[in-house]
């Protein structure tokens, strides 16, 4: 048995089989019915499963490799993309060693999308697709554990309490990265920080750059990161489908203590991320860092302020800027007139306000602040190098 059986993507002779076992698993069928039918599901699901499984088995009979999984996967994000955004466009592609596996380390809004974005990018670009990693919590169901270790996702154990299991889970995330990246020659994308940044804080948790050494921390720690090549990537989304829902956490959050998620809360966060309106979304690509830093805290620094100044900018984030109570007022943020046309603006306007009507009156201030906490970030950034 391999030492990362537990957490690895499935391999290319497995990919027949767990296919199998996925267009036999009712509550994943169920799923796709749902989203290709949503109305007609509700009343001849019954009917409809049977007919979609032996569709997707027509469609997937040939396919023998987790390649050939990701090009038939390629048109169904095409869909996505041209049904629920206003467009995808990608910078930075040439700070990519071309031939080379780097360590994605990106800013984290949306469960699926964001590493499907990646994904989409690379693989417009001619690169090789990164494996993903994708936290325990989000596979209790086993068709879900199917679904995404299929497509290059590896299991990042999050759900463990011991502490002794904990840095057990750690040390083995570790190697395992390091191997991807050293021996597999496999890329990695991994999100910055624990979760999504709901408050549109994008913050890189210095445990994670720790992680990354801790496999080899018998050697030096900035000769560790810069041999993973890591490159931090900033995902831009012009709309979050998921913001109103987070500002209702958040308040939930600020006014208890504490927020308990319901059930079936992340299923339905997965399937409004996937289908939800994002307008435009933009994913940028750092240059690789491998100095300037020693420790993991400096470290974590500087992916931010890349992270920060390489965000793309919308103006909802200026709209939302103008009405934030707790803005950085020494901050110069130039009127929204004189940075996007006439417009642009007018459209953004409608949006934003359709949203804001959406969202509680108590909830708003937390909507407020996930779209202008970017910009605040980006201008504090600027005004640091300036």
């Amino acid at each position: 048995m391999d030492q990362f059986d537990s957490i690895r993507p499935y391999n290319d002779n497995e990919v027949a089989s767990v296919l199998q076992r996925l267009l036999a698993d009712v509550d994943f069928l169920s799923i796709i019915t749902q989203y290709r039918f949503p109305v007609a599901s509700r009343y001849f699901g019954w009917l409809l499963r049977p007919i979609i499984a032996g569709k997707l088995r027509s469609e997937l009979k040939a396919v023998n490799s987790v390649a050939a999984l990701q090009e038939r996967i390629e048109s169904y994000v095409e869909r996505s993309i041209s049904q629920a955004t206003d467009g995808i466009s990608f910078s930075g592609i040439e700070h990519l060693q071309d031939g080379q596996p780097h360590l994605y380390l990106a800013n984290h809004r949306d469960i699926v999308m964001d590493p499907a974005f990646v994904n989409y990018a690379l693989f417009q670009a001619q690169h090789s697709t990164p494996r993903i990693a994708i936290g325990d919590n989000l596979l209790q169901r086993p068709f879900v554990s199917d679904l995404m270790r299929i497509n290059k996702s590896f299991i990042v154990h999050r759900s463990l309490t011991n502490r002794r299991e904990k840095l057990t889970a750690f040390q083995l995330l570790s190697a395992y990265i390091n191997h991807s990246i050293l021996q597999d020659r496999e890329s990695i994308w991994i999100a910055q920080a624990e979760g999504r940044a709901k408050d549109g804080d994008d913050r890189t948790e210095s445990a994670i750059l720790k992680m990354f050494h801790l496999s080899r921390k018998d050697e030096d720690f900035a000769a560790v990161i810069a041999s993973l090549r890591l490159t931090p990537v900033a995902i831009s989304y012009e709309y979050d489908p998921c913001d109103i829902a987070k500002a209702r956490e958040l308040y939930i959050r600020a006014t208890t203590g504490e927020y308990n998620k319901e059930i079936g809360e992340d299923d339905a966060s997965i399937a409004q991320g996937i289908t939800g309106y994002k307008g435009r979304v933009h994913v940028h690509f750092c240059p690789v860092l491998s100095s300037g830093f020693t420790d993991a805290k400096q470290l974590a620094n500087l992916v931010d302020q890349q992270i920060w100044r390489d965000y793309r900018l919308f103006p909802v984030h200026y709209l939302a800027w103008a009405l934030w109570d707790q803005q950085d007022a020494g901050l110069e943020v130039p009127d929204i007139h004189d940075v996007f046309e006439q417009q642009e603006v007018l459209t953004a306007q409608r949006e934003w306000q359709r949203r804001l009507a959406a969202c509680p009156a108590e909830h708003r201030p937390y909507l407020i602040m996930q779209y202008a906490m970017p910009l605040q970030n980006q201008y504090r950034c600027n005004a640091l190098h300036a």
